[in-house]
């Protein structure tokens, strides 16, 4: 796995050299812009907007805009000089409990990995440490000339370090949250039985049914084949449901069904034993009338 950063975590007075790597990969499928009339690839080129000379990476550098007709010129130099104490560090600055954490606030998700033979032990008594209680690290660090506010939590036999957002980067929802309303308990409680019924520890199984689609039209055009239509009624709007309580129910037998199994079954079940022994009765009485009839 490649490492993306490599430094050090700074807990207390232990150092720990560790190597950063990506949690997560990106299957998307990415699309290049064309020109439609003959094919050519369109790119983006860097143009300076006085004398329209297009520009290269070595003669672009960054600046602050103070206002529309001002920009103040920041250097690299200058941005290296800075003082960034967590510039090759991952610093434990506290603990706190792990469900306390919103998540959202948190974003990327990246994997720590021991870098060398010294660095075993400390790490291995980190995990060992934060997995005996419920609590995660708070950590600071700094890439690409930012500092940033991380988590530390384990994953398996590995530490996780989660990237995330400063406290005033967090928007509030107070002000969509909606009018008060009435919600009867009948409604509650079907609502969690419809929770309940939709309930499962595995969902490994969902896949991407968009990019898989998607792979078969591009591959159908490369092959010269006329893509297959889908007609599954994707982009259909939901029909809309007046009733809170009759959507509630028909959700909860719907995800049931799923499932194999109704409200009803066991209804049914008992009802049906009693019809087939009465039923059971009656045929042999009509089976000894038409003897008798015939004789």
């Amino acid at each position: 796995m490649p490492s993306i950063w490599s430094g050090a975590i700074s807990f207390g007075l232990v150092n720990i050299p560790i190597r950063v790597s990506s949690a997560s990969e990106d299957h998307s499928i990415h699309f290049h812009q064309m020109h439609l009339e003959d094919g050519g690839r369109v790119r983006t080129r860097k143009v300076c907007e006085i004398d329209g000379e297009v520009l290269g990476q070595e003669d672009i550098g960054k600046g602050y805009e103070l206002t529309k007709d001002e920009t103040v010129p920041v250097t690299d130099e200058e941005l290296d000089q800075m003082p960034l104490p967590t510039a090759k560090a991952i610093e434990i600055v506290a603990f706190v409990d792990l469900e306390s954490i919103d998540p959202v606030r948190l974003a990327d998700s990246y994997y720590l990995s021991a870098d060398g033979a010294v660095a075993a032990k400390p790490y291995v008594l980190l995990r060992r440490a934060l997995e005996r209680t419920s609590k995660a690290a708070i950590a600071k660090f700094a890439w690409h000339n930012r500092e940033r506010l991380g988590l530390l939590s384990v994953r398996g036999e590995a530490l996780v370090l989660h990237s995330m957002k400063w406290p005033d980067e967090v928007r509030s929802p107070a002000e969509l949250a909606p009018d008060a309303v009435d919600v009867d308990e009948d409604e509650i409680q079907r609502a969690l039985e419809l929770m309940d019924s939709m309930t499962t520890d595995d969902f490994s199984g969902y896949r991407d049914e968009y990019r898989d689609a998607l792979e078969e039209l591009i591959e159908a055009k490369v092959e010269g084949k006329e893509p297959a239509a889908h007609t599954d009624g994707g982009g259909q709007k939901p029909a809309e449901v007046l009733d809170l309580m009759s959507a509630l129910n028909a959700s909860v037998e719907k995800a049931k069904k799923s499932r194999g199994k109704t409200d009803s079954d066991d209804a049914t079940a008992h009802e049906m034993k009693p019809r087939k022994k009465a039923a059971a009765k009656k045929a042999p009485a009509k089976k000894a009338g038409k003897k008798k009839t015939s004789a």
